[in-house]
């Protein structure tokens, strides 16, 4: 008991009060079952329990049970009804219709309690970090209290149940005999279990179990033995073939939960039966509840690996249940055979063109013959039985000589204990291995290295996930974008949700649906639904539609299932605006704008683009100049720098190395937070120094205050900042230690508010003032918590005020400041008070952007968003149905730089051919699926756009035509002239020209196929890549391609935005064209124009 905080002992506290319902549930049912059935008695029997079933559960729609709770209910013995099962019972349970006025007034009296009774257990089981603080722990205890007492319950009873006293084990006889008797038959019973003989075990455990006058404790550890017997022996059964077609209450898995659950109520407090309730819902796949066991287990006692193990175990097979077995790429489920068939059918390679290809890639590189071998016995083959112990020694063989696909394959099996030992450490190990591979084939460069990308995605998930890893949305952000920076789809759709929701990055639509555009036109069926879905409420009905029967099409189950509903969603709101005056469809599209608003799922964004470092020199020349914030940023970066340099300088660090260390970044975290953006491919290392520190220091100076154990705190909670429970539980010795630190206060204050629990920040931020009055961050975090409790809007806005008044004009929360004060008028005041002053205050905060240090413009803030509507009319008018196509906006999509950037490097490899004596591109192609044909005319033929054109489909458009900008210079033609192309919505893919007379190739890019010039292409043909699996709109008719006047061209176009009369020319090639300095800064960074700049 000594071990456990009480905010955990809260927790069981509340649990424990939620268990005594059980009485009242099940004497309340057992009425109830008397007055819907003509005074019938429920006599807890399995011939009760199966009629039922047949007769009122099979019927009733809404009652909606668990296998295990369906199993429970069949077997009639209430007792092991828990109180998910009976409150499901009693609300949804159709009502007899013969009742009286007052018989109905009382069921709708209980249903109310019952449905309380129900949202306040979800609240207390569901909690992530199984601990309560005293102020929720007494509110939710009076409530539940109430509850019960309604029910019949005593309140002094009740009151009893809050002393620590009620985890004591009961003094109770012990009969000495009886003891001893079942201390040897547990002994027999272990010794079984270890000989692999669990009935025998059974036995030996339940003859222990059934002994009067022995303890609690040791009677719960005699029912946790036979829960782990009883599942072995279920293991065992399975292993000799034994068929489990359905659950029934002769089940040993069922009846290792019961086990298990007698376990529990004898000994609370224990780790392990929590644990053993764990193991037995997860092997009746019921993870998530597993999840919720195991995570009691786990606040129980930090130490144990083996609940870890588990806990990683449920999260990665729930995390892989949540996906839909279409986009789990893990699954071993198709043969080779298999695939190449289908890649066949849908691409047109042939399959023992690409046996021979493997035949010639396994000669030149043995690591890549392994990873084939692997496959082969992974998947099974021709000649090739599967084998996956075979196959994990292949990818092994891979491993062992860098290769990036093996070390991918072979923790995939890890994680799955195919052919290896399951052990989801060792498949993290892997992945990190992987993923610091390059992303390019080493031996064939246009290529990707296969396996970077996949473990950059799958280390993504992890950290999203908590598997194996401490959970962390940051890093989890930054996997998914070195995955999708490497080609993954599935990590551009995550990726895309994070920014859509706001978690752990600044909340950003634009972002958000270019990443949907992205994974969807890669080919992830999720990233298509979700587009169409976003594209729907932006009413673009046409594309909606048309990625909707794309996600259907690619085998997503949940679009084919609401297909229809999402058909009558497009046709309502068509319908909608159609009946809608300009006036009316202004205010749906305003009232939308801000639906969009409220849908967020914030958390702490803590990834930013920003290096602090680069901006040292324009801080100090600010600082002298008298400003304090750029003073302050300058100490925070400088304790950072000396904190950085000291892990980069040093493989290893000497204690006192990692003391001072955590001691400088500690410095900086209280300065400014912000500064310190870690590496994320230092974040580990660092997260590693730290844990060592604070490990030393709790085990030298538990008691002792010192220095170096605050810095690590410090450094401990502003790490694990997205952990909200962890933190909320790290702090109060943090705060108990070190009572004059406002750092552990304000922190304290910032995690309780993004746990929805104002009053309990507003506790500690005040706890903070009191030590440092004029604290600006503090003074800052009051306001915000008295806005969100909502109670004195006055308060809030007095506090924001006291903000201003202390802090510098250039606090970056100056404008912020502002704003949200004009959002406290929004709510608190009538609109004819509040108006006035809010315009005040949305042009004062106008007013201190343009006081920001430049590191902080452009200025970003949530709460804009909500006044810019009401006092900014262009801002209005932008707010459209459809957007108007916008290149601006077009520049920096994905797809667009990865389209010019591969075509420059391709293009950068002819340059050298055609400069460098010796130097040759080798290139191939391979003969297309379909054959393309031309048409006599454009008459007739109907205009399609690229987006229109399905990225996906290997697929000729026949009786359409395509209109298109050459927006990037060819510079061969063997053997093909490759070029990128823009379309009418500045969407752009790449081009592949064949079947031309080849004496034209030199006359056809350097004359007619230049920058700026336009054409129609007939019929054209979307090619998917036979190697790189990548869209390309190939043109294979020669005379498919009509060319627009020359009057249509786009003269002089801009390298970077594809303006015309650009004005200014590259220095060094004299050959590309800007229309100002800015395009051509970005067209070098983003495009990469050096690739092909040559110098005349």
């Amino acid at each position: 008991m000594a071990n456990k905080s009480s905010e955990v002992l809260n927790y069981f506290k509340l649990e424990l009060l939620i268990e005594r319902s059980l009485v009242s549930l099940r004497h309340l049912f057992k009425n109830r079952y008397a007055l819907f059935n003509n005074g019938q008695v429920w006599n807890d029997s399995p011939t009760c329990g199966n009629n039922y079933v047949t007769n009122v559960l099979v019927k009733n729609k809404k009652i909606n049970l668990t296998r295990v709770q369906k199993t429970s209910v069949s077997n009639g013995n209430s007792d092991e009804w828990d109180v998910s099962t009976l409150t499901a019972l009693l609300l949804y349970i159709d009502r007899s219709k013969t009742l009286s006025t007052n018989e109905i007034q009382q069921l709708d009296q209980e249903d109310k309690l019952l449905q309380q009774l129900r949202g306040i257990r979800n609240k207390v089981t569901h909690s992530p970090k199984k601990s309560v603080d005293d102020v929720q722990f007494n509110q939710l205890w009076t409530d539940l209290a109430a509850i019960l007492i309604a029910f019949g319950d005593v309140n002094t009873e009740l009151e009893k149940q809050k002393d620590d006293s009620v985890f004591e084990s009961p003094k109770q006889p012990v009969n000495e005999e009886n003891m001893k008797d079942a201390l040897r038959l547990n002994s027999l019973g272990t010794q079984a279990h270890k000989d692999g003989k669990y009935s025998e075990a059974v036995t030996f455990f339940t003859k222990a179990t059934i002994l009067p006058d022995v303890s609690n404790h040791d009677r719960a550890t005699f029912y946790s033995n036979m829960a782990a017997s009883r599942l072995a022996l279920h293991e065992q059964q399975k292993a000799s073939f034994i068929k489990f077609e359905s659950l029934d209450a002769k089940d040993e898995r069922y009846l290792a939960l019961q086990d298990a659950k007698q376990a529990r109520n004898l000994w609370p407090t224990w780790w392990k039966v929590h644990f053993r309730v764990g193991k037995v819902r997860a092997a009746l796949d019921e993870h998530k509840k597993a999840i919720n066991s195991l995570e009691r287990a786990f606040a129980l006692d930090h130490t144990k690996n083996e609940i870890q193990e588990a806990l990683d175990e449920s999260r990665i097979i729930l995390s892989r249940q949540s996906r839909p077995k279409y986009l789990d790429s893990t699954e071993f489920t198709k043969a080779i055979p298999e695939i190449l068939n289908e890649l066949q059918r849908k691409f047109g390679t042939d399959p023992e063109m690409v046996r021979k290809y493997h035949s010639l890639i396994e000669k030149i590189d043995s690591s890549r013959a392994d990873v084939l071998k692997g496959h082969k016995y992974a998947l099974g083959d021709i000649d090739v039985k599967q084998d996956y112990e075979q196959a994990a020694k292949y990818f092994a063989k891979a491993v062992d000589q860098g290769n990036a696909e093996g070390m991918y394959n072979l923790a995939r099996l890890t994680d799955y204990g195919l052919g290896v030992k399951r052990d989801h450490n060792l498949a993290l190990k892997l992945l990190e291995q992987a993923a610091e591979q390059p992303p390019q084939n080493p031996i064939c460069e246009q290529f990707p290295n296969v396996g970077v990308a996949e473990s950059e995605h799958a280390l993504g998930v992890r950290y999203f996930e908590g598997i194996a890893v401490r959970k962390d949305l940051s890093v989890a952000a930054y996997w998914y974008q070195r995955a999708t920076d490497h080609g993954s789809a599935m990590a551009a759709n995550n990726l895309g949700s994070m920014y859509l929701d706001g978690l752990a990055v600044d909340r950003d639509l634009e972002k958000a649906e270019e990443l949907f555009v992205l994974g969807a036109r890669r080919g992830d069926p999720l990233a298509m639904m979700t587009l169409a879905e976003l594209l729907l409420s932006k009413n673009n009905f046409q594309m909606a539609k048309i990625w909707y029967d794309r996600a259907c099409e690619s085998g997503n189950v949940v679009a084919q299932e609401k297909r229809d509903q999402f058909a009558k969603q497009i046709e309502k709101r068509q319908q909608l605006i159609s009946e809608s005056s300009g006036n009316e469809l202004e205010e749906v599209n305003v009232m939308q704008y801000f639906m969009g608003l409220f849908q967020a799922k914030h958390a702490p964004s803590v990834i930013s683009d920003r290096s602090y470092l680069k901006d040292y020199t324009m801080l100090s020349e600010h600082a002298k100049r008298g400003s304090i914030t750029a003073k302050q940023l300058c100490d925070a970066v400088g304790h950072f720098a000396r904190a950085l340099n000291i892990l980069l300088c040093f493989e290893r660090l000497a204690e006192e190395q990692e003391d001072t260390f955590v001691h400088e970044l500690s410095q900086c975290y209280r300065i400014e937070n912000i500064v310190a953006q870690i590496p994320c491919q230092l974040h580990k290392r660092v997260s590693e120094v730290v844990d060592r520190v604070l490990y030393r220091c709790t085990k030298e100076s538990n008691s002792v205050a010192s220095q170096l154990d605050e810095d690590v705190r410090v450094c401990y909670v502003t790490l694990h900042i997205n952990s909200y429970e962890l933190i909320d539980e790290f702090l109060p010795l943090c705060k108990q230690k070190y009572p004059k630190s406002i750092y552990f206060f304000l922190t304290s204050g910032a995690v309780n508010g993004f746990l929805r629990r104002p009053e309990v920040g507003l506790y500690n931020i005040n706890n903070g003032l009191e030590i440092e009055p004029d604290n600006c961050e503090l003074l800052y975090h009051k306001a915000v918590l008295l806005r969100h409790l909502g109670r004195d809007i006055h308060e809030a806005i007095t506090a924001y005020q006291k903000f201003l008044s202390v802090a510098p004009k250039d606090h970056r929360k100056v404008p912020e400041v502002y704003y949200e004060m004009a959002i406290c008028y929004m709510l608190g005041y009538t609109p004819d008070l509040a108006i006035d002053r809010m315009m005040k205050l949305y042009m004062e905060g106008k007013q201190a952007e343009k006081l920001q240090l430049p590191c902080f413009l452009p200025y970003k803030s949530e709460n804009i968003a909500y006044l810019k509507p009401m006092f900014d009319m262009e801002f209005i008018q932008n707010i459209r149905s459809v957007p108007d196509n916008n290149r601006k906006q077009h520049l920096t999509d994905p797809h667009r730089v990865e389209i010019i950037k591969k075509h420059r490097e391709w293009e950068g490899k002819a340059l050298q051919e055609k400069h460098i004596s010796g130097y040759t591109v080798h290139s191939y192609t391979l003969k297309p699926r379909v054959k393309q044909q031309t048409a006599k005319s454009l008459i007739g033929l109907n205009p399609i756009t690229l987006r229109e054109i399905d990225p996906r489909k290997d697929q000729v458009y026949n009786g359409y035509v395509l209109s298109v900008t050459i927006i990037e210079k060819p510079y061969s033609w063997i053997p093909s002239i490759h070029l990128v192309i823009e379309d009418e919505n500045f969407d752009c893919e790449r081009m592949l020209v064949y079947g031309f007379p080849k004496k034209q190739g030199e006359y056809l890019i350097s004359e007619l196929y230049t920058i700026g010039s336009k054409m129609h292409i007939i019929n054209p043909y979307l090619r998917i890549g036979a190697n790189d699996m990548k869209p390309t709109i190939r043109v294979d008719e020669f005379s498919s391609i009509v060319m627009q006047n020359e009057s249509e061209r786009i003269l002089n176009m801009c390298r970077y935005c594809c303006e015309a009369n650009a004005s200014k020319t590259c220095s060094r090639c004299q050959q590309a064209q800007y229309c100002s300095k800015e395009c051509q800064i970005m067209d070098w960074k983003l495009y990469k124009h050096k690739l092909i700049c040559q110098t005349k």
